[in-house]
């Protein structure tokens, strides 16, 4: 399994500082092998767990800039979690991603947070290209993930990047997360992971 993995008294050795609330923790061969059964394939390039099940199962890793074979990876938060991952597109099947949008259009205020959501999650890329022993990956540098800092375009990314920083960070990832734990979908309460551990 081609993975990047840091032990965490190394993950404090890195001279890119780590953004507020975001926390990178160890995969472990077991984090690593639900994973594997959560996404149905061996994942690539992950760097560490940066969100867990309240059971503590990955629910979002942390993944290299640049993947094992060279290509660039904007997505530094990739959603690994199955129940989590289907509510979202359950969200973006029923629309939920235009109104998200209209949301930003109406209110100046949210434009402004998910800016800085788009500059964070830049800096958490940065931070993630760090641990993984990777500079800056210049055909990404001014990208981040799911439409950021304008669009609404993957629900999915936007949850996960709000998993990672924790809340407040990504208002739409939130809105996204509300969304789902209001319809009983998942939610950071609950273990929605069995039969996977």
């Amino acid at each position: 399994m081609e993975t990047v993995n840091h032990k965490p008294d190394l993950l404090a050795q890195v001279d890119v500082p780590a953004p507020a609330g975001l926390h990178i923790s160890e995969a472990t061969e077991k984090d690593l092998e639900i994973v594997k059964e959560q996404l149905g394939r061996l994942p690539r390039g992950v760097v560490g767990i940066a969100a867990r099940c309240k059971c503590g199962a990955p629910t979002v890793v942390a993944t290299a800039p640049r993947l094992p074979h060279g290509e660039p990876f904007p997505t530094v938060f990739y959603l690994t979690h199955p129940a989590l991952t289907k509510a979202l597109s359950r969200l973006e099947a029923e629309r939920e991603m235009p109104v998200f949008q209209q949301l930003l259009a109406d209110d100046e205020q949210l434009r402004t947070q998910y800016a800085a959501a788009h500059q964070a999650y830049i800096a958490a890329r940065e931070y993630v290209g760090a641990l993984a022993g990777i500079g800056p990956v210049d055909e990404i540098k001014d990208y981040s993930a799911g439409g950021m800092p304008e669009r609404v375009k993957c629900l999915h990314a936007l949850a996960g990047h709000s998993l990672a920083a924790g809340k407040g960070v990504n208002p739409i990832g939130d809105l996204a997360l509300e969304k789902v734990a209001e319809e009983g979908l998942w939610s950071p309460d609950k273990c929605f992971c069995n039969p996977l551990i």
